[in-house]
């Protein structure tokens, strides 16, 4: 058996965060060894479990309504335990969880675990390491602190909607949550620093991560462009503000696309299609006048394009060192042997024999590899092997938990 060497051994996550952003940030932890107990409520447990269909489905062939494919996307590599948290003994619990921990993940309104005595100041007393991440719609402080936030919403108050979409038409959001994923992101980055300062010094601190401070955040380019000369950009369809041509364009059977990021690539392209006098033509020579005659220029792609068919019509440009490819379906995209030979699609196979299939973290580690060790867990499924691992409580402790209705074993 091959030993993984995992980066985050030892690391003890308490996940309190449910949805998307943080459970997209624990998951990533535990990708890389962490131990992150995921903390659901008996019986309903994470929202997104009921977040279908499709359902995963039973060797009966029936859905199992707590298994959303929703679900199932951030949830790998986890341990779940059920706690009571408005019981003062599930509260108890948990903070007695907290003191053994490196992180706590948690993604409730501002202001909403004080009241159960595990806000920052009260678990960081217990366990001044503590690295406490709190996710919200927007931020612990602001005008709009006390809001609940959704990553639609985020998307629409941060400027993406108003540069997504077709040129003259209405507001988009994207097809999956990047408000929320950015922000799973921009936590587990957040986590790791200060997980370093922590090991180094023994302080810990609180992390604020916001929908809002992210999606802003991730508008680079169309941000700057807005803060240097007050340009306000809008929506442009496929096309790039400043590269062109940079857009999808038809062809025979289909559509394709042509991402030309610089003078060489457009003299290759030019080269390739058969018309190298386009490649010394001045109104294209160079990105900026390419920029200027934007319309010309993408209007004789389209004409060179449409004849041909999609996918010898990208062999060739790639060959040549211009940047192409087709627009994929999702179905598409997991048929592309790309898939197999990154081994992009990890599979588990349950005690029952379900398959749960999960798309591997993207990040290929030499040394330390992401590590796929346990499937996503059901509500409270480790309960017991937690309590015992992390507070060595024994057998009569976990069951009179259970009876008191503080926790729940599956």
């Amino acid at each position: 058996m091959t030993t993984v060497n995992r980066a985050l051994d030892g690391v003890k996550v308490l996940d309190l965060s449910r949805v998307l952003a943080g459970p997209w940030a624990t998951q990533m932890l535990a990708d890389f060894g962490a131990d992150v107990i995921k903390v659901e409520l008996p019986g309903k447990g994470d929202d997104t479990r009921g977040w279908g269909p499709p359902f995963l489905k039973l060797p009966d062939g029936r859905d199992d309504p707590q298994e959303s494919a929703y679900y199932l996307c951030c949830n790998r590599n986890k341990r779940s335990i059920a706690v009571d948290l408005a019981r003062a003994e599930g509260q108890a619990l948990i903070r007695k969880l907290a003191a053994q921990a490196d992180i706590v993940v948690e993604n409730f309104k501002v202001g909403g675990l004080a009241k159960y005595g595990l806000d920052y100041a009260s678990l960081s007393a217990l366990n001044p390491r503590l690295v406490y991440c709190s996710i919200t719609g927007f931020g612990q402080s602001g005008p709009y602190a006390d809001r609940p936030g959704y990553d639609f919403v985020a998307q629409g108050m941060g400027g993406f909607m108003s540069i997504t979409g077709e040129e003259g038409g209405g507001p988009l959001r994207a097809g999956v949550a990047m408000a929320d994923l950015s922000t799973g992101n921009m936590a587990m980055i957040s986590i790791l620093v200060a997980l370093r300062h922590a090991e180094r010094t023994g302080e810990g601190q609180q992390i604020d991560v916001s929908l809002l401070d992210t999606q802003i955040a991730m508008l680079a380019n169309q941000a700057s462009t807005y803060l240097v000369d007050g340009t306000v950009p809008g929506r442009m369809g496929n096309r790039h503000p400043t590269v062109v041509p940079y857009t999808t364009f038809p062809c025979a059977d289909g559509v394709l696309i042509i991402a030309i990021g610089n003078d060489g690539q457009y003299r290759a392209f030019c080269h390739e299609m058969g018309c190298p006098e386009l490649a010394e033509d001045p109104r294209f020579k160079l990105a900026r006048d390419r920029l200027i005659n934007r319309e010309a220029i993408e209007q004789i792609v389209r004409d060179l394009a449409a004849p041909q068919l999609r996918d010898p019509l990208i062999d060739r440009l790639v060959r040549a060192g211009v940047p192409a490819g087709p627009v994929n379906s999702i179905k598409d995209v997991f048929a592309d042997p790309f898939i197999e030979a990154r081994q992009t699609v990890h599979r588990y196979v349950r005690d029952d024999g379900v398959e749960i299939p999960s798309v591997a973290f993207p990040g290929k580690l030499s040394a330390t590899p992401a590590d796929y060790r346990h499937q996503p867990p059901r509500i409270g499924e480790q309960t017991r092997a937690v309590l015992g691992d992390w507070l060595a409580l024994d057998e009569a402790d976990c069951a009179a938990l259970e009876q008191s209705g503080a926790v729940f074993q599956r």
